[in-house]
């Protein structure tokens, strides 16, 4: 494995690996994804043996142009053409019917492929310069807390990918937002970096997805996920105990009278993209800190506060 700084000459070499059937990590606006060439089933599988990820938990497909969506998918739809026009580049993954070209390991065998296109130069490059889409899960163990930065990727894949471009730090800091477009209407999947009410403002109202855990049709639907090694619960005075080591995530102050080991502020200006773009980044500082116990304080659930919330209850999920 090699961590390299990302620049033209790196990108290209990191192309090639993924024209070989190799797996690189890189950068987007959302989290670090773990890519290979999403037409090859062979190099995709290889993607579900690093992570440990369930071979029913289907990838999203990454693309460069908005264009090429039709390669992937057949459907066509006013409305679809509105988010595509308005959302993308951005984190909005779409699950639409798929194409025979789309091999079923990306799909776990689902009829429908998850299909977006990041907003981040290097990816961008990077998916242009495979000449084929990336399939890419987030860069890490499954379950475990998604990377927003490189060094991420390296503590929890080490040398098992072939190569990490380091892009600094992801921006949004949460994964794409995944909506479904089924029997013409469409239904949210999952709330990430992008809001339902964005959306809303572009097609109108937009159903709640029914999820079925043992066939999702996209990622980040099962019960638990996201999850910090140490044990991760909601606020609660009855778990405020002087004889462990407690650390404690607030939105944006703390107001609990308690000797915290450590602690740390999603947004002091209580902006909700500061928050989410510190998420991980905050709840992998906090695993470091050799804690009994992360304590979380819940915040709004609007425009990005429902994504914040969703990976914090996967996370919390994690205990039941």
């Amino acid at each position: 494995m090699s961590l390299v700084k990302a620049n033209s000459e790196s990108i290209q070499q990191a192309a090639e690996i993924i024209k070989r059937g190799g797996l690189v990590a890189f950068p987007t606006e959302t989290v670090y994804g773990l890519g290979a060439d999403g037409l090859n089933p062979i190099a995709v599988a290889k993607i579900f043996e690093v992570k440990k990820r369930p071979s029913f938990n289907p990838l999203i497909l990454h693309i460069a142009d908005k264009d090429s969506l039709e390669k992937f998918s057949p459907i066509k739809n006013e409305k679809i053409d509105l988010l595509i026009e308005k959302f993308w580049p951005g984190p909005l993954t779409l699950v639409l019917p798929k194409t025979e070209i789309v091999p079923d390991i990306v799909t776990s065998g689902n009829p429908t492929v998850a299909v977006r296109m990041p907003n981040h130069p290097i990816a961008l490059q990077l998916i242009e310069s495979c000449g084929t889409p990336i399939a890419a899960p987030s860069a890490n163990k499954f379950g475990h807390l998604s990377p927003t930065e490189a060094k991420h990727v390296e503590k929890y894949l080490g040398d098992k990918v072939d190569m990490i471009l380091d892009g600094g730090k992801s921006s949004i800091g949460v994964e794409s937002t995944i909506i479904q477009f089924h029997e013409n209407e469409f239904y949210l999947l999952r709330p990430g970096g992008l809001s339902k009410e964005e959306i809303e403002n572009e097609i109108g109202k937009i159903k709640t997805g029914k999820i079925d855990i043992n066939k999702p049709t996209a990622p980040g639907q099962l019960p638990f996920h996201y999850s910090p090694q140490t044990p991760l619960k909601f606020f609660n005075k009855k778990f405020l105990d002087k004889n462990k080591k407690i650390g404690a995530l607030f939105f944006k102050e703390n107001k609990i009278d308690f000797p915290f080991v450590d602690v740390k502020l999603l947004s002091m200006a209580g902006d909700l993209r500061e928050a989410a773009a510190n998420l991980f980044s905050h709840l992998h500082e906090l695993e470091k800190s050799n804690l009994d116990l992360i304590l979380v304080e819940p915040v709004e659930e609007k425009g990005l506060g429902r994504a914040i919330m969703d990976r914090l209850r996967k996370a919390a999920n994690k205990l039941k």
